[in-house]
């Protein structure tokens, strides 16, 4: 997933700033535990082609909000639905959990994931927009 993001128009900042920090077996290990974050697998025959996390945080209002941090599944076996099962099954922790709703973000030029948002009733509700600085301009 890190391979495929970090190449996409906006992908270096997210995998400084909102990607997982690595060790990664450390950091998914340390979620498991927690009653209001999930971290699926999606896989077809045994095989693990996918996964998908969202934790759940507290809102100043006292609300609950999903925030669907990863949601990837290989390249061979996407277009079968196993990205589907893992984003309903993420969606449904989050209701059990009495969120007010799941934000997921979708890189800009990421057509592919921000129709399989849509697709599954996810809507824009904020753009962040980035202006880049040289260091080398003055």
């Amino acid at each position: 997933m890190r391979a495929e993001l970090v190449a996409m128009r906006g992908g270096a900042l997210w995998l400084e700033r909102e990607a997982w920090p690595e060790p990664l077996d450390d950091t998914y290990g340390a979620l498991l535990p927690r009653d209001e974050a999930a971290v699926l697998v999606g896989t077809i025959d045994d095989v693990v082609v996918g996964f998908g996390v969202v934790v759940v945080e507290t809102l100043r209002s006292g609300a609950r909000l999903g925030v669907l941090t990863d949601l990837f599944v290989e390249e061979p076996a996407r277009e079968v639905g196993v990205g589907e099962v893992l984003a309903d099954a993420l969606v449904e922790h989050c209701r059990v959990l009495r969120c007010v709703g799941v934000d997921a973000t979708a890189l800009p030029g990421h057509r592919a994931a921000k129709n399989f948002f849509e697709g599954h009733g996810f809507t824009a509700r904020a753009l962040t927009m980035h202006h880049r600085i040289d260091p080398d301009t003055t």
